[in-house]
């Protein structure tokens, strides 16, 4: 079966003493919790990741960075690497969100890159892959999501695909005041899978975590987590307070738990 994943992603919130005690809030909550069935990460800013590490260190939860460089030193002004995530503690690294792509003008092509990088350095990418309104409009979505995961990883041995997380988030869904409908994210999770299937096999499709964001809180969690192919919720705004980060621990905590005891 695979692991099932709670991850959110801070954006540009949250300065070192509130990570810190973001951190201790949620060690706090989530103590009680069997997690030992799922993954954790946490994905504050740059300037906070090494506290965050520091304040979570001996938890069940994780620090990862929500971009990096393609290239591990150099003339990139701004820029952060690989090596500078892993010694500031990281474990994961989110490529590709969608404001990444909207606003600083990055594409698949360099994300590949990155997700080389990436791997090559020993972090785990969290690809972020969506489809936007206009596109979904068109009935687009499948094509643009397979060409995104297609260049996205195209520069990785089929065995090591499933070190590598799929987010998917339709790019219409994000900061919206609803998720996708449990119907589509199914049929996209189905289709991303598909695709995995393809270009890897069953045994790589099967073994390759594909989790879902977009507009996720602790309510929607439960109906989200139920569907066959989403392995995990990766969380915005819902989760920027510890208490709703560890609401959604409990979730995939507990959607794990009936996942094993049905098999």
């Amino acid at each position: 079966m695979r692991r099932l994943v709670a991850g959110t992603g801070w954006k540009m919130n949250n300065g070192i003493a509130d990570s810190i005690r973001y951190a201790e809030e949620l060690k706090a909550r989530i103590a009680s919790l069997d997690t030992s069935a799922i993954d954790i990460y946490v994905l504050p800013p740059f300037t906070s990741l090494a506290a965050a590490a520091q304040a979570l260190a001996g938890s069940p939860v994780a620090v990862g960075g929500q971009n990096m460089h393609w290239e591990d030193a150099g003339s990139w002004t701004g820029e952060i690497s690989a090596p500078m995530l892993l010694e500031a503690g990281c474990r994961y690294v989110e490529l590709a969100h969608s404001e990444r792509l909207r606003h600083f003008g990055e594409t698949y092509e360099l994300v590949r890159r990155k997700v080389d990088k990436a791997m090559s350095a020993g972090l785990t990418p969290i690809v972020c892959l969506g489809e936007s309104a206009r596109e979904k409009a068109e009935g687009r979505a499948g094509q643009v999501l397979a060409e995104q995961v297609l260049t996205s990883l195209g520069g990785q041995p089929d065995e090591r695909v499933p070190e590598i997380i799929l987010a998917y988030e339709p790019r219409w869904a994000i900061g919206a005041a609803e998720a996708a409908s449990p119907a589509y994210i199914g049929e996209r999770h189905r289709a991303l899978r598909a695709v995995l299937r393809q270009r890897c096999g069953a045994g790589i499709a099967e073994r390759t975590r594909i989790i879902y964001g977009g507009s996720v809180t602790p309510e929607n969690a439960r109906a989200i987590l139920d569907i066959e192919d989403v392995d995990g919720l990766f969380v915005g705004r819902a989760a920027w307070r510890a208490e709703g980060f560890a609401r959604i621990v409990e979730r995939v905590a507990d959607a794990a738990k009936m996942k094993t005891e049905d098999k």
